[in-house]
């Protein structure tokens, strides 16, 4: 098995966002934009941003560089944690 193949799980707050895309992309046929992330979570564009390029460097996404809304999920669908509801 090669590096790739082992690579690690995803932290418990990253396994949300993946979760969050994934199920954003399934029902809006398209990835969240920063934005959407931002009102989820309820976090500043800087974290939303850091968690999107760490996801991506760890190889849990893949983005088209410049292009909106085109992340998209390397994790298996039946890998990914149950969404959260966040408490306002």
């Amino acid at each position: 098995m090669n590096d790739e193949a082992k690579r690690q799980e995803p932290t418990e707050r990253q396994g949300q966002f993946l979760a969050y895309i994934f199920q954003y992309s399934l029902v809006n046929g398209c990835a969240p934009a920063e934005a959407d992330m931002e009102r989820y979570f309820q976090i500043t564009p800087p974290s939303v941003h850091s968690m999107v390029l760490t996801l991506e460097r760890r190889g849990f996404i893949q983005r088209v560089p410049g292009q909106a809304r085109s992340i998209t999920v390397l994790v298996p669908p039946e890998s990914l944690p149950p969404l959260k509801r966040i408490q306002r």
